[in-house]
């Protein structure tokens, strides 16, 4: 991933010092387990972890050197670490273990310490609109659908409702944590022919790893849940970003993101400030949905296993977890700061729509008055229509049609009683609160 999108923390869990650390633990558990069973002797097994070598990035250059002659980067990890011990206690390191068993249980430990930092983000993400859903809640706007003007609805349903979304997604990635947090030490097939399972128990539970039954390779259904849950991760910020490019754009001008001082929306034209961060966080929602793809395509391998699945893992599983905590901390930052122009939602929702958003409790009083709901409808749409050509108030348009003052006439009803009712934006936005009240369930 390149250094745009990468965030230190989680960038470091996927260096090679941290990789090759994380293999020359598993190595070293393992032959601590070896000599609790008797196989290698005490003594050596201590001096195998005193005279370990330290991964840095001499380290890291040796091996990367060694791999140009086997052309095998655990065989030239095992290699080094050996040359750095020495015979005959450098002998035991991968006794009676295959590559995978190191790579796939270090390659979980990994992830599983990528979703934590992801599980942290993503509650800051949720605190963050859970917060704003509530000092919005009673900001009134006009609900759109089709990109057209429908009926009031309030921003903080709006955010509450991606609130709502992002919570699920932390169950999806709580889930995929749980199944990635898995290890494997039983051999070239997951028969442990040539390891005890003690050894597998015991370097699982020194990771805090959960062992599980596996081929050579872990099964990558696993790896492509994790995937999926970064993919949602990214789709719901898009949804989030989505919406904030809408309502930034001129004619809408109802939110936007916060501009710092010195900043310059365009090179050319001054008076620009552009939805950068959104359109930013949209594209990278492709990305990873791509990633995701490509997990997928990793579940399926020959017989026990094939390499098929390797080189996609090198790029999609790093990049992923960095683009997705990139993505949830830039989003937050954008929501935290993002600024809202109430007033201009107001404007938009009772004048931009002529009070067209209000036809629907206009139609459900003419039906109320006993006409059929066609002959309503026909009524209600051919003055609605009337308002949006000749930008006219919708109301007074009502009230100046015979159709509807006979309509209700003949059902005794005042007509102005009826629409003052229709027009009421508290009796439309009466029951938007439920929404909001549902965030409490997610807790602090």
């Amino acid at each position: 991933m390149i250094a745009r999108y990468s965030l230190p923390e989680m960038e470091g869990l996927f260096s090679d010092e941290s990789r090759f650390a994380l293999w020359l633990e598993i190595e070293l558990l393992a032959i601590d387990a070896w000599a609790e069973l008797g196989v290698i002797p005490a003594e050596q097994a201590l001096a195998c972890r005193a005279r370990a070598p330290k991964v840095d990035r001499a380290f890291v250059e040796a091996v990367l050197e060694r791999e140009q002659v086997t052309d095998h980067d655990v065989a030239a990890f095992v290699d080094v670490v050996q040359a750095a011990i020495g015979a005959p206690e450098g002998n035991w390191v991968h006794h009676g273990l295959t590559s995978s068993d190191v790579v796939d249980t270090a390659l979980c430990a990994t992830l599983t310490q990528a979703a934590d930092l992801l599980l942290v983000a993503v509650d800051d993400l949720i605190a963050t609109l859970k917060r704003r859903a509530v000092e919005h809640a009673a900001t009134p706007m006009v609900g759109r659908t089709h990109g057209m003007h429908a009926e009031p609805t309030t921003f903080g349903n709006k955010l509450a409702l991606f609130c709502l979304q992002a919570a699920r997604d932390r169950d999806r990635l709580r889930a995929a944590r749980a199944n990635i947090a898995v290890g494997k030490l039983s051999g070239a097939v997951g028969t442990y022919s040539n390891i005890d399972p003690y050894v597998e128990d015991h370097v699982c539970q020194a990771l805090g790893l959960l062992p599980v039954p596996a081929t050579q390779v872990i099964a990558r259904d696993r790896h492509a849940e994790y995937l999926y849950a970064c993919a949602a991760i990214g789709t719901t910020i898009e949804s989030i970003s989505l919406e904030v490019r809408h309502l930034q754009r001129s004619e809408v001008a109802e939110a936007e993101e916060a501009f710092g001082a010195g900043q310059k929306g365009s090179s050319a034209m001054p008076h620009k400030r552009n939805p950068i961060t959104a359109e930013r966080l949209c594209g990278l929602a492709r990305v990873l949905r791509g990633y995701a793809i490509a997990g997928f395509e990793d579940v399926a391998l020959w017989h026990e296993r094939d390499i098929s699945h390797s080189s996609v893992e090198r790029i999609v599983l790093p990049d992923a977890s960095l683009v997705a905590y990139y993505s949830l901390r830039r989003a937050t930052k954008m929501l935290d700061g993002l600024v809202v122009h109430a007033e201009r939602m107001l404007e938009n929702l009772l004048e931009g729509s002529y009070g067209l958003v209000f036809s629907q409790p206009v139609l459900l009083s003419l039906v109320q008055a006993g006409l059929t709901r066609d002959d309503a409808y026909r009524i209600v749409q051919r003055d609605a229509r009337r308002a949006y050509e000749d930008r006219r108030g919708f109301r007074e348009i009502l009230e100046k049609d015979p159709d509807v003052a006979d309509a209700l006439a003949a059902a005794g009803i005042e007509t102005l009683n009826v629409l003052d009712q229709a027009f009421d934006l508290d009796r439309a936005l009466r029951y938007a609160h439920r929404t909001i009240e549902k965030l409490k369930e997610l807790g602090e």
